[in-house]
This record gives structure tokens, C-alpha cells and sequence, in this order.
């Protein structure tokens, strides 16, 4: 579930009891920004008006992650049928009739959250959530919930389904998990450990690891965020170069990008145009260190004598992937081109599955 009652919710109304409702809800729950018909007469500080439900939910829809409509079920499916795009990216959406009886879970209820949404709206109102996703009314974990939990990137959203009709009916999952993020949410006497070779062609999977493999599709695959990329490179480099050689270190040695969570570097790179531009364009943080915390990891595999001599540091790609893995293992070392070099380390874990490198684990 993404979003969480600090999150941002735009709460809709059309009616004097829609807008009062709206109010008590508003009291309830923190950054709240409420919408109201400009037909209403009641005034309530800082709502934003509108002439036609419509035409507003076009413009602000996707700038809210969490969406509470205070009006009839089907205005609202009318109103926004046109921005749903996949309910892994879709907003949460609750509608709540005028009276506050019920909270119904409309839209993305578990990745978007709107199964928690339209319980904290029924807390609100004293009235009931209505939940009518097939996990919770059989009151069984559902995957998708899990993986957003323990902050995994669904590779393969269409999979989803496999396991978590496997969970409502009883029936095995195989599952590869050796980081032990979703195994122990899940009933006991269903999950068969499995070599990443071994999952069948109907049977539910999943796969949890950073390792890219071909797996059959009906295989849901989790990627944990457990890789950083330590990079390197000479004053005004390209952005260009350094993608290009993260991708292929990447693709060479099988890792999911989807995986990455950091990019590392010395501080004297802090401010590097291309290297700003490509954590901006994959959406990651760069984690900075100065020269005197790299100089103290004795262990990296390929120091420079070059580099040290220029800026003082025996190794930039491969002592600060090490160190932002709070001394991880170094899956990839130093790889380079003319002005990059790129180094992948992983949190203190190697996949059962196979080394990067080709060596057996």
C-alpha cells in the first residue's frame, strides 16, 4: 500500500451534507486538500472550487495519490474512468455516500492503499469500510500488499493474480526467496522452496531476487532494492557514457536495474552534471562520501595508483558501492570506459541462484 495518512488526499463534494461530511473527515486525517462545488454556499478555508466535477478531476487526479468522493458511485466511475491506467500506478480511490454509512474501496486497493483509505474514512465517519477484493474477504495475505510492504518493485504486475489465487484457494506456491521478505508472510504449509530452474509451468511462483533470469511469465518476480552502482568518472562526462556503461554492467552480469536503489560517489563528484542527471533519470539518490572515509576500505580488487595520485583516493567505484552496502559484498568490480568506471555491490547477500560472475554460490 504506497500511500499512508500523512500522504497527500484530495477529498471531493457536491452537496451541503457532502461538504460538512467532508469537514469531519478533513479533522481526521492530515494533508488533506478539499474540492466543493462552487453551487455550494457553505464556505470552509482553503477549499478549492469547481464548476464541473469533471473538468477538475482532470486536472488534479493525478497529482493526488488518495482520493475520497463524497458523492454516488457512479459519478465517480464516470468521472474518472478515463485517467485509470493500471492498478499498480493508479491512485487510491474511496467513495463515501453523504451520510457517512459506508467507505467503499473503489480503486487500487491493495498497491494503492485504497482498502486502508476507506478504512481510516469509515474511523472518520463511524460508518463501515466495504472491501471487496477477493484476498480480504477470504482473509488471506495478498502479494501485492506484501511486496509493497517490504518495498519490492513488482517486475511483472500481471503475475499477481496467479499468486494470490493460489493463496485464496489453498493450492503450493514455489517460491525462491532467499532474502526472507515474503516466505514468512505467508501461510507455512502452502510455500515450497524451489531452485530457480525448477518452477513449473502452471504451478504458482515467485521469485524474489536482483538476479535477471528467464523465468516462465506466469512467475511473479520481486526485485529487492538491495544494489548500489559506485561510479567514478572524469570532470564533465557525458550522461550518455555513464548510462550507457551501467546499463551494459547490467545487462552483462544479469542484474535487474529495477534492483538499484543508489548510485555512490566521492565528494568531489557531488556536484557532476552528468552524474545528477542520470540518478534524476533512473529516480535514484546519490549517496556521497569523502575521501578519507573511501581511503579507509582496505578491501577493493582493483585500486588506482592514477586516480590516487589526482585526487587523493585510492578507489571511487568500488570503495563506495562497498560502503553504501554498509560493507556488502562487491558483485561487480571496477568495469570503465574512457571517463566512467562502475562497480555493483549488494547488501550484504549473494543470490543462492548463481554469482554474477558465473560461479556457483
Amino acid at each position: 500500500m504506497k500511500s499512508t495518512a500523512q500522504e497527500r488526499t484530495a477529498i471531493w463534494a457536491l452537496t451541503p451534507n457532502g461538504a460538512r461530511l467532508a469537514r469531519i473527515i478533513a479533522e481526521e486525517m492530515p494533508g488533506i486538500t478539499l474540492f466543493l462545488s462552487d453551487k455550494l454556499k457553505a464556505t470552509i478555508d482553503g477549499a478549492i472550487r469547481f464548476a464541473r466535477l469533471k473538468d477538475e478531476v482532470d486536472r488534479q487526479f493525478a497529482r493526488f495519490p488518495r482520493h475520497i468522493f463524497i458523492m454516488a458511485t457512479g459519478i465517480v466511475v464516470r468521472s474518472i474512468a478515463d485517467h485509470l491506467a493500471h492498478k499498480t500506478t493508479d491512485p487510491a480511490v474511496v467513495v463515501c455516500d453523504e451520510a457517512g454509512q459506508f467507505a467503499i474501496s473503489l480503486v487500487s486497493g491493495h498497491i494503492g492503499g485504497a482498502n486502508a483509505l476507506a478504512r481510516e474514512t469509515a474511523r472518520a465517519t463511524g460508518g463501515l469500510p466495504v472491501i471487496t477484493t477477493a484476498t480480504d474477504v477470504n482473509r488471506v495475505p495478498a502479494i501485492d500488499v506484501i511486496a509493497v510492504e517490504n518495498k519490492l518493485t513488482i517486475e511483472n504486475p500481471d503475475a499477481i493474480k496467479n499468486v494470490n489465487m493460489a493463496l485464496i484457494t489453498g493450492n503450493p506456491i514455489f517460491i525462491h526467496d532467499p532474502f526472507g521478505k515474503v516466505a514468512p508472510r505467508l501461510p507455512e504449509g502452502q510455500i515450497i522452496p524451489t531452485a530457480v530452474n525448477a518452477f513449473g509451468q502452471n504451478d504458482a511462483g515467485i521469485f524474489v531476487d536482483y538476479l535477471r533470469l528467464d523465468l516462465p511469465p506466469h512467475v511473479l518476480v520481486l526485485r529487492p532494492g538491495s544494489l548500489v552502482a559506485g561510479m567514478g568518472c572524469n570532470r564533465g562526462t557525458d550522461v550518455a557514457e555513464m548510462r550507457d556503461l551501467l546499463v551494459e554492467t547490467f545487462r552483462t552480469h544479469n542484474l535487474a536495474i529495477s534492483s538499484l536503489r543508489a548510485l555512490a560517489t566521492v565528494d568531489l563528484k557531488a556536484d557532476e552534471p552528468g552524474l545528477l542527471a542520470l540518478a534524476a533519470s533512473l529516480n535514484l539518490k546519490i549517496t556521497i562520501f569523502n575521501r578519507d572515509r573511501l581511503n579507509r576500505v582496505e578491501q577493493v580488487p582493483t585500486p588506482s595508483t592514477v586516480v590516487e595520485k589526482h585526487i587523493g583516493v585510492k578507489s571511487v567505484c568500488e570503495a563506495a558501492a562497498l560502503l553504501a552496502t554498509h560493507r556488502g559484498r562487491l558483485i561487480v568490480p571496477k568495469q570503465k570506459t574512457a571517463n566512467v568506471t562502475v562497480a555493483v555491490a549488494a547488501d550484504g547477500y549473494i543470490s543462492s541462484a548463481s554469482d554474477p560472475a558465473g560461479r556457483s554460490t
